[in-house]
């Protein structure tokens, strides 16, 4: 029986351990994705207790809690932090095959030293261990960033952010971290919202340019990307349920942008036509600007009504939609090259069951641009666990060049996620220490150093262009 997340936890070849222990192990981060405050590593947020920094915001144990049959006054409610956290050990205590198990043990043991598990019966013990060492000034916001070795993160923020935040976070020399805006306009493309028209006035506030036509929109929007280019910004990103292609002509666009503004209600062909009208002008934007464009897709948020009511987005309601076809996504993709405008492309599907299309797709685009030009991203959310990961990173092998890949991202709100990057690259060098056990790729150790670096760190490191 092999010891209880030791050293070697997930290596189960003598070439991972090599290619882990002696390598990947000593890389540094670059955080290409995440949902972390700008503002509270601008103001070097410490924590009172391992509540704030474990459960405040964090969907993904929630939708574990209530899983457990936990009352939501434990989860999101009034409870005391410290009952909260009671109540997130006892459910952890059992939460055997989840990836939360690994990931919360992986963070006591980096951040905490605690070896021990997680349970009802060691509650208080591990409260207290974590409260002690979370009061030392090691254990800040921004500490916590040096201590997981990460040299950059890109933040999430949307077109009207003024990044005052990034901006002092820029000018206090001390803190070496480099933190980067990353252009998120879900809320400028989701015309069908019932807000959408406070948003356009705010859009119209932010960018200095009356909207009152697709043309304009596109003008303002325009405009806040040269701001968020002079911040540093040269990454985008799209959330989307489906990814769609209904091309129409400019005039159509321009009709059933006026139909909005005036208060009506839209067909969904009219917003799918919209939508693939904004897509298609923000990705030959990113080409001009040697932006990196992400599509997340394949999310059908916010399905539990009063809920969503109650507690708004973001808080473990959303689930895995499973009816994007290939063609959209291909004929999209194909629409941009056509136009000479199509950027360098990350894909994610929240559906596991896209990996080949996506590997299939990918591979039709591919050019001297950059190595892996498009590439097929990490494991998203429902799928970045061990089994996601390790077939992600496979059918990515079988259908394109693996090598290339440009590795994980944290996609978190949590100053303790980092220990994600961990997770991977152990999972990484124990699939590739199964292919030289095998036999099926020799054991050169100085190509393998080369394909596990790269992956961990170098490859995100030259696709995004970082000055690092």
């Amino acid at each position: 029986m092999k010891a209880f997340m030791d050293s070697d936890f997930l290596l189960s070849t003598p070439a991972s351990r090599t290619l882990y222990h002696d390598v990947a192990e000593k890389l540094p981060i670059v955080d290409y994705h995440c949902h972390i405050s700008p503002m509270e590593i601008a103001q070097d947020r410490k924590f009172d207790n391992i509540t704030q920094v474990w459960l405040g915001g964090d969907h993904y144990k929630w939708r574990l809690m209530r899983s457990c049959g936990v009352e939501e006054r434990f989860i999101t409610g009034d409870a005391s932090d410290l009952d909260k956290f009671l109540k997130w050990a006892e459910v952890i205590g059992k939460a055997i095959g989840n990836p939360l198990y690994h990931w919360s043990h992986l963070e006591l043991q980096r951040y905490f030293g605690y070896t021990g598990a997680l349970n009802k019966n060691t509650a208080m013990e591990v409260w207290e261990l974590c409260n002690a060492r979370l009061a030392a000034s090691s254990m800040s916001a921004r500490n916590l960033i040096r201590r997981s070795g990460v040299t950059l993160i890109c933040t999430t923020d949307d077109p009207t952010d003024s990044l005052k935040w990034h901006a002092a976070i820029a000018a206090d020399k001390s803190f070496e971290v480099r933190v980067l805006p990353a252009w998120r306009p879900d809320k400028a493309m989701n015309i069908e919202k019932p807000d959408y028209l406070d948003y356009i006035e705010k859009l119209s506030r932010a960018s200095g340019a009356v909207i009152r036509s697709f043309g304009d929109l596109k003008e303002a929007l325009g405009r806040r990307m040269d701001f968020f280019a002079s911040m540093g910004c040269s990454v985008s990103d799209h959330g989307l349920e489906a990814v769609m292609y209904a091309p129409a002509p400019e005039q159509e666009i321009e009709a059933i942008f006026l139909k909005r503004l005036s208060g009506s209600s839209l067909t969904p062909g009219e917003e799918s036509k919209f939508k693939t009208a904004f897509l298609l002008f923000a990705g030959s934007q990113y080409r001009k600007r040697n932006w990196v464009m992400q599509l997340h897709y394949g999310c059908r948020r916010d399905n539990n009504r009063p809920m969503y009511d109650k507690l708004g987005q973001d808080t473990g309601f959303d689930c895995i939609n499973n009816v994007t076809p290939s063609a959209p996504l291909a004929s999209f993709l194909n629409a941009l090259e056509q136009d000479g405008g199509l950027p360098k492309t990350i894909l994610y599907s929240l559906n596991p069951g896209d990996n080949e299309a996506i590997g299939s797709i990918i591979g039709c685009f591919q050019n001297a641009d950059a190595v892996g030009k498009i590439q097929q991203g990490s494991a998203w959310w429902f799928n970045d666990h061990k089994i996601g990961m390790k077939n992600q990173l496979l059918s990515l092998a079988n259908l394109g060049n693996l090598s290339g890949f440009v590795g994980m991202l944290t996609d978190s709100r949590s100053f303790l996620s980092y220990t994600r990057h961990e997770y991977f690259r152990r999972i990484l060098c124990d699939l590739i220490g199964d292919l030289v056990e095998n036999g099926e790729f020799p054991a050169d150790m100085d190509i393998l150093s080369e394909i596990v670096r790269d992956i961990s760190y170098y490859n995100a490191v030259r696709y995004f262009g970082f000055d690092l």
